[in-house]
């Protein structure tokens, strides 16, 4: 897998990082999200729907790194949740090497930039997961970038908690399958429905705008 930087845009996390200042130092912006990926086609764009979820580039990434034994840095959620996760993953790929794993929480922005730093200097991992939302989760895979580390990172939004709470496997077979993932996670997290609900449209508006801009 080639080295660099790659996250997932939903109609939610577009919202949070369409002005994101360092956007342009990320290696790959990818669709995340069938809505998304239906409202960017009628755009006439040609994509899929790529996530870093265990329905999308999880299992290839964690079965390419036990095979090859890079070292993985976990990043993300509330404190305890990102060894949960660790712990299932393990339980599917037990060769893979987590030699990082903490929560996405830091004190101020020096304790950020100086978890960069260490992971940089120190740990040197091949694969970083970020999951912190956006744009936190873009911004510390650019930091880590920017401070000479060369290797493979992913943002995963709310992964590791989804993980942490169902195991390997979040979607139910026939949700996964008839694409219904956002209206299983409204059900088992209600407090995305306002998400949903209002994100959703203004993301159709941003997109056609920020489109028209450009032009």
């Amino acid at each position: 897998m080639k080295a660099g930087i790659y996250t997932f845009v939903n109609p939610y996390s577009y919202l949070k990082i369409r002005n994101y200042a360092r956007v342009d130092k990320i290696d790959s912006i990818m669709v995340d999200g069938i809505v998304a990926v239906i409202i960017f086609k009628l755009l006439g764009f040609k994509c899929k729907r790529q996530s870093f979820d265990m329905t999308s580039l999880a299992p290839m990434v964690f079965k390419w790194a036990s095979e090859e034994n890079k070292k993985i840095a976990l990043i993300g959620a509330q404190i305890g949740v990102a060894e949960k996760a660790a712990q299932f993953f393990i339980g599917q790929y037990p060769a893979a090497n987590f030699t990082y794993i903490r929560d996405g929480y830091f004190k101020n922005d020096a304790e950020f930039s100086e978890c960069a730093r260490y992971l940089s200097a120190h740990v040197k991992p091949d694969i970083v997961i970020v999951g912190m939302g956006a744009p936190l989760q873009e911004e510390f895979l650019v930091e880590l970038k920017s401070l000479g580390w060369q290797g493979l990172g992913f943002t995963c939004g709310g992964f590791l908690h989804q993980t942490a709470c169902k195991g390997i496997k979040y979607y139910p077979d026939t949700i996964n399958k008839l694409n219904l993932r956002w209206v299983y996670r409204m059900y088992d997290e209600p407090k995305l429905i306002k998400r949903y609900v209002f994100d959703y449209p203004k993301f159709f508006f941003f997109v056609v705008y920020d489109l028209l801009k450009k032009k």
